[in-house]
């Protein structure tokens, strides 16, 4: 790995392209480095593990207008939708536009914390879309998978956007650009100005993730691997971007991030060295932040100890400076607090969250969030009990730079009516790859298996088990095969009208 210096100049200074993170970020993806064995494995696992999640959330309302915009730009050899006959093909934009969606809706894929957010299984949609319509095989989309999983994360170490309050994507939409380069082959111009322009057209604020928390939460991902397309489309037709957009007198980080006295520190593997962040990515055995995975998990072992929840007079939990910023009390939004919040916003809620674990010693994706149980006199007591509070101690671990060391997790001190105290704490969720139980293949399969039970048929079920775990042996034009039809029958529609 090589540390990369990333600074402000001014326009007097012509900094050369070679010493531009976006050039330095193109010439990793367009090294063609040997592939490493244990990244193909996980890519396999995380296509599943979004298709998963994807067909989980094909009816709920955002996907559903997803596939509706979708379905309007057909094309004869273009990319699948998720649940739509694979026969029928789609403008691989717009593809990547509804399938993106689906895997984010549930807030259930995978993740990476550093000195900011990601989730890197949304460069997976537009990937795939893309390979489709344009008849890649199997090595070629796990080339690119893996280098926008490694461009994401790199991103995601050394740049920081949620203090500055912009939205993750931004980081999404240079991967994506990055990892569509090196599925293509494109040459290292070309995919520096796709990674200038994805960057410069993906920069959103983070008010889609505070407050009342709307379904374009599960939409930007989606844009950003959507805008990124469109941005390689542009660059293989000769056409520039914004320039330096990292370094620039006027660029992101002058304008928007740290400002022009900034200095930044992103790590990038060295031309020609294996790629392998993906492996330092971690998924979730619960739909709801990740965050809160290690918390459900301390909640289950703590309603074991507590037979009596009603004793219960307070909980205090001590945690990382992100956690209890962004969905504890200390984001002070009081919509974290209301059982008619949307559940966008209550699966940004650790208060909520751990309420509901403590009470049920469970968690699902679908009765974990309804109406009825938000408002559950006994839940809302609970809900109200707890409060979060920054741990530098906490911060230090979610900060640290070994892998190993990492840690997402919290202290939990429940104070009983008598006045004892039970005192609980976990580093990582128990499916973190150094948690107690690490999600292994089988645990993929397995996830996929319970989200898509009663959606699909068995044989369809099996077709893509078997046909996602060849995928280094999927020949130019067999991608298609990643898609998942669903039954006619079990696809809902919006009765609404758009423009298209």
């Amino acid at each position: 790995m090589i540390l990369h210096t990333v600074k402000v100049y001014p326009s007097k200074i012509n900094l050369p392209k070679n010493k531009q993170l976006a050039w330095k970020i193109a010439e990793i993806a367009s090294d063609n480095a040997k592939l490493n064995k244990d990244s193909i494995d996980m890519v396999i696992n995380r296509i599943i593990d979004n298709a998963s999640v994807a067909i989980a959330s094909l009816n709920r309302k955002p996907v559903i207008s997803s596939r509706e915009m979708a379905l309007k730009h057909s094309r004869k050899n273009g990319a699948t939708l998720f649940g739509i006959n694979s026969k029928l093909k789609f403008d691989c934009e717009w593809a990547a536009w509804s399938n993106g969606t689906a895997v984010r809706e549930l807030d259930f894929h995978d993740t990476f914390l550093a000195a900011d957010y990601s989730h890197p299984g949304d460069n997976i949609p537009p990937l795939i879309s893309v390979a489709q319509q344009n008849k890649k095989n199997g090595l070629d989309l796990l080339r690119g998978i893996i280098t926008a999983y490694e461009i994401h994360v790199s991103l995601v170490k050394g740049i920081c956007l949620h203090k500055h309050k912009i939205d993750h994507i931004a980081h999404l939409g240079p991967s994506v650009a990055a990892g569509l380069g090196a599925m293509l082959k494109l040459n290292t111009e070309t995919i520096y100005q796709a990674i200038q322009q994805s960057l410069h057209t993906t920069i959103s604020t983070r008010q889609s993730r505070k407050g009342e928390i709307s379904s374009w939460k599960a939409y930007a991902p989606a844009h950003a691997g959507k805008l990124a397309i469109e941005a390689v489309d542009r660059a293989m037709r000769g056409e520039g971007a914004p320039s330096p957009i990292y370094e620039g007198e006027d660029s992101v980080i002058a304008r928007i991030l740290d400002g022009k006295k900034a200095i930044y520190k992103v790590p990038l593997p060295k031309k020609g060295e294996s790629k392998k962040a993906i492996l330092e990515t971690y998924t979730k055995e619960y739909s709801a932040e990740y965050q809160s995975q290690a918390l459900i998990d301390l909640a289950k072992k703590l309603k074991m100890k507590i037979p009596n929840l009603n004793k219960i007079k307070k909980i205090d939990i001590f945690t990382s400076h992100h956690t209890h910023y962004v969905i504890g009390t200390g984001a002070n939004d009081p919509q974290k607090m209301d059982p008619n919040a949307s559940r966008e916003t209550l699966d940004h809620s650790i208060m909520y969250i751990f309420a509901v674990a403590l009470e049920d010693g469970d968690w699902h994706h679908v009765k974990s969030y309804t109406k009825s149980r938000a408002k559950r006199k006994s839940t809302i007591r609970l809900w109200k009990s707890i409060k979060t509070f920054e741990d530098k101690r906490w911060t230090k671990k979610y900060h640290d730079p070994n892998p190993k060391n990492k840690s997402f997790g919290a202290k939990v001190i429940v104070t009983l009516k008598t006045g004892k105290k039970i005192i609980e704490e976990l580093d990582k969720a128990d499916a973190h790859p150094y948690g107690a139980r690490p999600f292994r293949r089988e645990n993929y399969i397995n996830k996929f298996l319970t989200l898509t039970e009663g959606l699909i048929v068995s044989k369809e079920r099996d077709r893509f088990l078997k046909t996602v775990q060849n995928l280094r042996n999927l020949k130019s034009g067999q991608l298609d095969k990643l898609n998942i039809e669903v039954r006619k029958s079990k696809i809902k529609h919006n009765s609404k009208r758009g423009i298209f």
